[in-house]
């Protein structure tokens, strides 16, 4: 199963939404605060280029935010994505 990061805030719907969804896929979200760490809000941007949250990596993807993972979803693309064994890169 690929890493999940996604960095978000408290009180933000869509990141629920998207913790939700990734829940459903029964993967495990690793999350990032940023509304509790202004550094990791500029790294988030830095990484992403966006200001938004959330913010979702799949593994070393940028994939974006949750209409972006939902459009991934029904394209039928998310569950590979999930799916990718980021050990089998380590080899």
């Amino acid at each position: 199963m690929a890493r999940v990061l996604v960095y978000g805030t408290r009180a933000c719907p869509y990141c629920r939404m998207a913790e939700r969804l990734l829940e459903k896929k029964g993967v495990q979200v690793e999350k990032i605060m940023v509304d509790e760490n202004p550094v990791q809000r500029e790294e988030m941007v830095r990484l992403s280029g966006r200001t938004s949250v959330p913010q979702i990596f799949i593994g070393e993807k940028h994939v974006g935010g949750y209409t972006d993972m939902v459009a991934l979803d029904r394209e039928g693309q998310l569950d590979a994505l999930l799916s990718h064994d980021v050990r089998r890169d380590a080899r």
